[in-house]
């Protein structure tokens, strides 16, 4: 396990202008920088960077996070393997702590959680925005409401459809584990 020192020091060195570059040209916007999202296809840019909160987000698709997030969403990365690869890129030696097998246990169910939460909002934000039934009760109601698509996107709402365990049998076809 990395030791909270070492993981303070790689987010202490974070740049995320310079993680993010080298995935995605950007063009600096007053104090924030602008481009083409890498997380779905668009011509107009809509994803922004802003380096003095070391966050990024897309207001097309609502993908949002840090530098770390951002490894994990684009790469495909654990929390500890994004850490390992920004450690490497700021050659910043990792300590470790001895893990016992029940740590590790719980370390991969974190993981595997946060990738299951994250799965999940993209299913129901992609359920609001991209089927009927989502559009027809959820998205409706929620302009009668006076909420804007930018307002809606923000807040990455979704919709979770009537019929029962679409997500379930979505998360099984795309092969995550039923135990989680």
């Amino acid at each position: 396990m990395i030791t909270p020192q070492t993981i303070e020091q790689i987010k202490s060195r974070i740049d995320i202008i310079d993680i993010i570059s080298d995935y995605v040209k950007l063009k600096k916007r007053g104090s924030n920088y602008l481009g083409l999202c890498p997380f779905h296809n668009e011509k107009t840019p809509s994803f922004t960077v802003s380096p003095s909160k070391e966050l990024y987000k897309c207001f097309g698709c609502g993908k949002s996070g840090n530098a770390i997030t951002f490894l994990m969403d684009h790469d495909k990365l654990s929390y500890v393997e994004s850490l390992k690869w920004l450690a490497a890129r700021y050659n910043i030696e990792i300590e470790e702590t001895e893990t016992s097998p029940e740590q590790k246990i719980l370390a991969q169910t974190a993981d595997s959680l946060y990738i299951i939460n994250n799965y999940a909002k993209d299913f129901f934000e992609n359920t609001l925005w991209n089927n009927d039934e989502g559009k027809e009760i959820a998205l409706s109601y929620l302009k009668e409401r006076g909420f804007r698509d930018e307002t809606i996107k923000k807040f990455q709402l979704g919709y979770n459809p009537t019929e029962k365990n679409l997500l379930t049998q979505s998360l099984i076809t795309h092969q995550f584990n039923k135990e989680l």
